[in-house]
């Protein structure tokens, strides 16, 4: 398929101008702070027409780190539109289905286009959809087209931001929207949570007043561990040397680190399951024991006097780490403590379809849930590897053809794929387990901003590092840019 019909599109789409001289690490500091000022900015303004009382942040609590959104802002959708037509057309064209060639400057161009149309395109149906099923509830019936209006705008208001932040920042906005949103999360959430539980634990007064003012910090002090747990993991990595068959003495090593695909399998897993709990809310209202046996809903009191289906038994309950309200996290329901006991003595309700409903004990349901996520993490791991280029035998090609060879083994691809078929899928699986491991701990422990949030956060930082430095290295040294190039 061509894509030559973009010629006749692009002249109309919108665009941000790049700038016309290379920008200093201070100018891009600058624009950098600017955009984010405009995203926080949008990400406390919430849309007019919006019911803000009956907002049920937990309900979408992990798609919102991921999409950098807050649901009743703006910008609820986020950066979604973004990344899921990103990976609509790289898949296409990773898979073979769609040949082109993004190293022909002109077929690049169009497809960018391509995606920033698709990406507009998603925008607008997703604000409609998140309207109409109610995640983004209206005050009255004639607020609806002025709220779907006013979500459309703000989303795609972010994917500028986003292509701003790309010619004028330090990084892609994506990445810097993520880790906003999830520091933003951690600060908020320790003013307005923990702060008020440890204040209200001092006054409380007695023998246990300290130790439960300790207590209260709790998802913070998990927070701060899965942060640390993180970065330590991103340096693991198995090195192997290289050397260059055309000039003698030239060597190398390629790193192969230990989270190979740093934490997009948990990301997609942790999708799969939201999302699954997104669409079988549509069969909330149903009495069939084969819809019951995949979701039960009960009804569940809103503070505005209404009720809200609330997912509390079947199958895609027990995959994902969802507790019956007010059980959505450890502060909850007054501190460690409790949460315990109600994960050791309540159960989850389950409907066979051929005989009736059997109870699941919670302590199992965290089970199955770490162990679903840890599952889907490495499946989504391996397809993600084979999908991107980054397989044993792609990797092999690589260096074959850059003129690389491992030492003491013949320039033969097929050879060095035998070398890196020893490590790169092993470290795969293992990369993809721990992160859905550590996801689920930290989800589980209430760790302010999620396991996720802090997973993405810390990469999103550790890449941000590394570039940062990248770019000091080319103001120092001018002529390394032009060899990088």
């Amino acid at each position: 398929m061509s894509l030559e019909f973009m010629d006749k599109i692009s002249p109309f789409l919108p665009g941000i101008k790049s700038p016309g001289s290379p920008l200093s690490l201070r100018e891009k500091m600058y624009w950098t702070a600017a955009i984010i000022g405009v995203y926080f900015l949008l990400y406390n303004t919430y849309a007019i027409g919006v019911n803000q009382q009956s907002i049920s942040q937990p309900l979408l609590q992990l798609i919102s780190i991921i999409f950098a959104a807050r649901i009743g802002s703006v910008i609820t959708v986020g950066i979604g539109p973004i990344v899921l037509a990103s990976i609509i057309l790289q898949l296409l064209v990773g898979s073979g289905l769609w040949n082109i060639d993004l190293e022909d400057t002109t077929q690049k161009s169009r497809f960018q286009s391509l995606q920033k149309l698709a990406a507009i395109c998603i925008a607008l149906g997703e604000s409609i959809v998140y309207v109409y099923t109610g995640f983004v509830p209206v005050a009255s019936v004639g607020a609806i087209g002025i709220v779907i209006l006013q979500l459309a705008i703000g989303a795609i208001t972010i994917i500028f931001l986003d292509e701003a932040m790309a010619k004028y920042g330090i990084t892609s906005g994506i990445n810097m929207f993520i880790a906003a949103g999830v520091s933003y999360a951690i600060v908020a959430g320790t003013i307005s949570i923990l702060i008020p539980g440890a204040v209200a634990a001092v006054q409380a007064g007695g023998a246990a007043a300290l130790s439960n003012a300790v207590a209260a910090f709790g998802p913070l002090i998990f927070a701060i561990i899965i942060f640390l747990l993180s970065i330590y993991t991103y340096e693991m990595k198995v090195e192997l040397p290289l050397s260059f068959e055309q000039l003698r003495g030239i060597g190398g090593r390629l790193p192969i680190p230990f989270l190979y695909v740093s934490v997009l399998p948990v990301i997609l897993a942790t999708a799969l399951e939201e999302s699954l709990t997104v669409w079988f809310r549509f069969i909330a209202n149903s009495t069939s024991n084969i819809a019951r046996f995949f979701a039960y809903y009960q009804p569940v009191a809103t503070s505005t006097g209404g009720t809200t289906p609330t997912l509390s038994g079947g199958l895609v309950y027990l995959i994902s780490p969802s507790f019956p309200l007010p059980y959505q996290a450890p502060y909850g329901i007054g501190g460690y403590g409790p949460y315990i006991t109600y994960l050791a003595t309540h159960t989850t309700e389950l409907f066979l379809p051929w005989g009736g409903m059997v109870l699941v004990p919670e302590w199992m349901h965290v089970i199955i849930y770490v162990v679903v996520l840890m599952l889907l993490s490495v499946v989504f791991g391996k397809f993600w590897v084979e999908m991107t280029g980054q397989s044993p035998k792609h990797l092999a090609e690589q260096l074959g053809s850059s003129g690389w060879q491992i030492p003491g083994f013949r320039r033969d691809p097929r050879i060095v794929e035998n070398v890196l078929n020893k490590y790169i899928p092993t470290i795969t699986v293992l990369g993809s387990m721990f992160v859905g491991f550590l996801a689920a701990i930290a989800t589980l422990t209430g760790a302010i901003g999620t396991g996720m949030g802090i997973l993405l956060t810390v990469g999103i930082i550790y890449m941000l590092y590394q570039q940062l430095q990248q770019e000091r290295l080319y103001e120092t040294y001018p002529i390394l840019e032009k060899i990088a190039k």
